[in-house]
């Protein structure tokens, strides 16, 4: 069965994505820390979903902290952050995935604080602004 974040991929299940290419797929987080907090998958055919980031294979690890560099840059320049903190947990979903908040201190990336509530147009803002940067 498709994971939740093949299923969003897919189209399937509505996101506010902010940047894509032929194997990754990133968009924000619907329970942020931050504005600007974002997941990052590999696109990973359905049945096929690597579930640990260290079992993926060396040059697909690779391209994927590549692609998260660029983003990074870019959710730095839309947010104004002083950082962007890398974090892989993925506990809840069996599908690699990476987190890239926004920061100013370190605190920030405590995952027990009580997550934002934005409403959607402010999710549609955050995820043009990234998507905008060059």
């Amino acid at each position: 069965m498709a994971t939740i974040f093949t299923k969003i991929i897919r189209g399937e299940i509505p996101s506010y994505r902010v940047a894509e290419d032929e194997r990754f797929f990133a968009f924000l987080d619907i329970a942020p820390l931050a504005k600007g907090h974002t997941l990052v998958v590999p696109k990973f055919p359905a049945g096929a979903e690597v579930d640990y980031i260290f079992d993926l294979d060396d040059g697909l690890l690779g391209e994927m902290m590549v692609f998260c560099k660029r983003l990074a840059a870019k959710i730095e320049r839309a947010t104004g952050c002083k950082r962007v903190a890398v974090v892989v947990l993925g506990l809840e979903v069996p599908h690699v995935h990476v987190h890239l908040v926004p920061i100013e201190s370190e605190a920030d990336v405590d995952f027990r604080r009580p997550r934002l509530q934005l409403s959607p147009g402010e999710f549609a803002e955050i995820a043009a602004r990234i998507e905008s940067e060059k």
